[in-house]
């Protein structure tokens, strides 16, 4: 014979608890725009961009400045003209808000429309705009 009394109960965090002291929280908080929706931001990098000494050169086809930085939550891709993007774990959310300063770049509803916007859905591949 089957039971209703299946679920298990769940624990609710107190509502007492400040978001200092929970880094789930703090984290939700840090990955949020200021009016509430998360979203995309992006923003052009005419120059070169060096990691750890290394000037990050796009895999596909070589170019070596004129990025697309994405910024998505906690996670930094970097997009070339020809449309090739990559996830690079080395940045992190402040090295990119570190290079643009704040309030620079721009929210965007989507990656395609972030990419069309901007020249780097493809069109513009091999063009180094200055």
């Amino acid at each position: 014979m089957l039971t209703n009394k299946l679920q298990t109960a769940r624990t609710v965090p107190s509502a007492t608890a400040s978001g200092d002291d929970d880094p789930l929280l703090r984290l939700r908080q840090e990955t949020q725009p200021a009016n509430g929706d998360i979203g995309l931001r992006a923003t052009t990098y005419p120059e070169e961009i060096r990691i750890t000494g290394i000037t990050v050169m796009c895999p596909k086809c070589g170019a070596r400045r004129d990025w697309m930085v994405i910024c998505d939550r906690n996670e930094i891709s970097i997009r070339c003209r020809c449309a090739h993007q990559w996830v690079e774990r080395e940045l992190t959310r402040a090295d990119y808000m570190a290079m643009i300063g704040e309030g620079i770049g721009q929210d965007y509803p989507s990656l395609a429309a972030a990419a069309q916007a901007a020249g780097y859905d493809g069109t513009l591949a091999g063009a180094y705009l200055a």
